[in-house]
């Protein structure tokens, strides 16, 4: 079967598409996505890497493995949450915001507590501060307002 729209495109194609979006939309999701690819990558790698621990400290090991995948789940939502929020949802953005304040309070306990990578927490949360400003920015704002009348599925 023909398209006659157009050239059909592919999943990948669709996926990161960004045209007709506020720069500060564009840049935001790119943030969020990149983001949550590197919190897959860096919790499937941790839960690998935490394996060699089970001979050592098995309770603890399991500890890790179990916080490693969590950061990777985390992680894949977050590239979820980017894609719907770059398609006009505004429950999305809401979300990713949400995130950051989480992230926030995660780099503050570990500040406090003396955990973790101590500086690598709070860059992670700038981070997301500035993407989460740029997805609240007027011209975004006014997108997603905009964006609302012609966006009416619930996904």
């Amino acid at each position: 079967m023909s398209n006659s729209s157009g050239p059909r495109q592919g999943l990948p194609g669709t996926l990161f598409s960004v045209a007709g979006r506020p720069t500060e939309v564009k840049v935001s999701f790119w943030i969020w996505f990149a983001g949550g690819l590197f919190g897959v990558l860096g919790g499937m790698l941790g839960a690998l890497g935490s394996l060699v621990l089970f001979a050592a400290a098995p309770a603890a090991a399991a500890g890790v493995v179990v916080l490693m995948l969590l950061a990777a789940a985390v992680g894949a939502a977050q590239m979820v949450l980017a894609v719907k929020m770059k398609a006009g949802r505004k429950w999305a953005r809401l979300a990713l915001t949400a995130l950051a304040a989480v992230t926030l309070v995660l780099a503050g306990a570990n500040s406090v507590a003396g955990l973790g990578q101590g500086t690598g927490n709070w860059v992670a949360f700038l981070v997301s501060l500035a993407a989460t400003v740029l997805m609240w920015l007027p011209k975004a704002q006014a997108w997603f307002a905009a964006d609302a009348g012609r966006n009416t599925s619930p996904e």
